[in-house]
This record gives structure tokens, C-alpha cells and sequence, in this order.
């Protein structure tokens, strides 16, 4: 890693490591029922209450990737409460997930969310890295996987949500993403059959054939809805797509990815304001502002893409340049927002005008914000 970039990186996994793992292993996680809360106030307390699917998943995710980056706290028993929480609370009797248990586990809401099953099906493979003598976490996820091949698939390719908007490409999104993790860690080859279909629907329906950015909203045939929600970019996800495109053709050998994923990085790119150097939640179809408040995720989403095309441009010492410099603006991004009294936690929303809205911390950022971390780390 260039002397540019290794003080940025040291310096993030210094405050994951010193402080963000510390006070959410501490005040994070539920020691009276089992799993995590999903809130912690600005003062650093927990704030208890019913726990959705997918914040549950993350977490599990994030203590996992802290004893893979080399986190001396007690992440193994984290995952393994977390786990068991999670197993014995989310998994309905037909092998899905539900959206919702109260604080003790007990079912809330058994809406089974496709995008909760994308995350339950990424926690799984996340902790078969760490617990490689749990063959009972393959069994599920592959009966999971299966259900929704049964009973969720489009004629056209991908998945139906099940609230909401049917036909969204984001639960999708995190299908792929939770696909390509299983391929890393299983021989089933209906895992990497599975990322195909999505990646390959995303080339072909997702992303707009002229203008290179990618939509959010369609009809059954994937084609783009009509009306406002049609015309929604997010670019948060132009960058989490192109990241994760590039990611399926690396491991995959598909190399009809790397000209859409520099295309929707370029369109990403786009929602980045410059005044307060932070990606903005959205735009319209002609890259005009709809909305400019800024989430925290975006900004991890773009140092994950960036990461990612450096890679790609290794061999180009002016394109190489280009994209190191992309990252540490998105390094100086996130680290606005985990700038915060408490030490460890972040905020989620910069207004248009700079200042950040003061509210408790969602746990469900974490992941973001490890994943990005773990990515800058493997840059050479």
C-alpha cells in the first residue's frame, strides 16, 4: 500500500480495533436473551427493544470479520451467541427467516423478507469461515437458497420481494452478495449457478444499456417502472454494485463485468458532492440532486469501489493515481461520520448543510463500515 493510503488505513483499523469493537462487544450485545441490540445512543448506552433479521446478520458478520483482521477481543464468542440467537429466533419451520422477534426471541413478524433471507444466507457463510465443523449452516443455508428457488423465482431471472416493491433490484443485490460468499467457502455449485443469474440479470435488465447507471425499480419483465420511482439512482448502489460486479468476475472468471462495474462507478461518482465531500443518497435519471442528505453507507460503498478499480488499474500508474486518490476522499467521507463524542460510534445522516443529524448509532451501519475497512486492508 502507497505511504498515501497505509496512515488511513492503519488509522481506521486503529478505531475499529481500540474503539468501535470494544464499546459494541461491551454495550452491543444482548447478555440477558442472547444476539445484539440494534441502537446505542450518543452516550454510548444500549437501547433495548425488538430485533429485526437482518442488523441480527450483520452483526454476526462483523465479529467474524474482526477475528479475521485480527481483533484480540473475544470475537468467537460473540459470533457463536449471536449465532445461536439467531438460529433459534429468525428460522421459521420453513427453513426462511422472519423479519421480526421481540427482545427475547419470541416471534414478532413472519414476514419472510427476501432481503432479511439475503443476509441470513450471508451471516451463514460468513460463520462457516470461523466454524468450519458446522456443516449444519450449509444445511440450512442451502435449504434456504432452495425454498426461494421454489417459491420466489421470476421467470425473467432474480427474485420477488415480498413487501413493498416486487420487483427491486437492492434484496437482489445482497443475493449476489451473500451467493458469491457461499462460493468462497462451498463446493455446491448451485451457489455460483446462483450469482451467475443475478450478475447476469444486472448486465442485462439492472443496468440502463446507454447511460451505464443502474435502476432500482421494475416491472415483472425488469423493465424500468414508470413514474418517479423509475427514475430513482441511488448512488450508493451504483458503487455497491460496481464493487460487488467485480467481485463475481474475479471469481468467477467473467470478465464481461469490469466495463459495466467502471461504468457504474463513474455514475456513483456522480452523487458525490464536492462541497461536503460526502456521496448523497440520491439522484434522478439525469444525474440532477433529489435527494441530498447523505447516509453513512455511501461513503463505505464508495471506498469498497475504489479499492476495487485500483485493483483493476494496477498495471496504469495514471488510473492507479486517479483511484488512490478516490480513496482517500472516501476515507476523509466516512471519517466525518465516526467522528463523535463517544468514541466508537458514528453518526448516519449529513444534512445539506454539513452538520450531522444527532441520533443513536444503528448497528446495522457496522457492516458497512468493517466491510469497507477489510477491502482497504487488501489493497497492495
Amino acid at each position: 500500500m502507497s505511504h498515501s493510503l497505509e496512515q488511513p488505513s492503519i488509522g481506521l483499523q486503529t478505531w475499529l480495533k481500540s474503539e468501535a469493537l470494544p464499546l459494541w462487544q461491551a454495550n452491543g450485545v444482548d447478555r440477558t436473551h442472547g444476539g445484539f441490540v440494534e441502537w446505542i445512543d450518543p452516550d454510548g448506552r444500549p437501547l433495548t427493544g425488538p430485533k429485526r433479521c437482518y442488523p441480527q446478520a450483520r452483526q454476526i458478520y462483523v465479529f467474524v470479520q474482526a477475528g479475521l483482521m485480527g481483533w484480540d477481543g473475544p470475537w468467537l464468542e460473540t459470533v457463536e451467541q449471536g449465532l445461536s440467537f439467531f438460529l433459534r429466533a429468525f428460522f421459521r419451520a420453513d427453513g426462511l427467516v422472519r423479519l421480526r422477534v421481540s427482545a427475547d426471541g419470541s416471534a414478532e413478524d413472519e414476514t419472510p423478507r427476501l432481503y432479511d433471507q439475503a443476509f441470513a444466507l450471508l451471516a451463514l457463510a460468513t460463520a462457516l469461515r470461523v466454524l468450519p465443523h458446522r456443516s449444519d449452516l450449509e444445511a440450512r443455508a442451502r435449504v434456504l437458497r432452495d425454498k426461494l428457488f421454489a417459491d420466489r423465482r421470476v421467470p425473467a431471472g432474480g427474485f420477488i420481494e415480498v413487501v413493498g416493491h416486487p420487483y427491486y433490484a437492492n434484496p437482489n443485490m445482497h443475493l449476489l452478495e451473500a451467493a458469491l460468499a457461499w462460493v468462497e467457502v462451498s463446493d455446491d455449485p448451485a451457489w455460483g449457478a446462483m450469482a451467475d443469474e443475478i450478475a447476469g440479470l444486472a448486465l442485462a435488465k439492472y443496468i440502463d444499456r446507454d447511460r451505464g447507471f443502474l435502476r432500482e425499480y421494475f416491472d415483472s419483465a425488469w423493465t424500468p417502472t414508470p413514474g418517479n420511482d423509475g427514475r430513482l439512482i441511488e448512488p450508493g448502489h451504483q458503487l455497491e454494485w460496481a464493487w460487488l460486479l467485480m467481485g463475481w468476475s474475479r471469481l468467477r472468471e467473467r470478465h464481461e463485468a469490469i466495463a459495466p462495474a467502471e461504468r457504474l462507478y463513474a455514475a456513483g461518482k456522480m452523487g458525490v458532492d464536492e462541497t461536503r465531500g460526502v456521496a448523497i443518497n440520491a439522484l434522478w435519471d439525469d444525474f440532477t440532486v433529489r435527494d441530498a442528505n447523505a447516509r453513512l453507507w455511501p461513503q463505505t460503498e464508495w471506498m469498497k469501489a475504489a479499492v476495487a478499480m485500483a485493483r483493476l488499474a494496477e498495471p496504469d500508474a495514471a488510473r492507479q493515481s486517479e483511484f488512490r486518490s478516490d480513496i482517500a476522499a472516501a476515507v476523509r467521507a466516512l471519517g466525518q461520520y465516526l467522528d463523535t463524542p463517544v468514541p466508537g460510534l458514528w453518526r448516519d445522516v449529513c444534512r445539506t448543510d454539513g452538520s450531522f443529524a444527532e441520533a443513536p448509532s444503528p448497528a446495522t451501519s457496522f457492516y458497512h463500515i468493517v466491510c469497507a475497512i477489510a477491502e482497504l486492508r487488501t489493497l497492495a
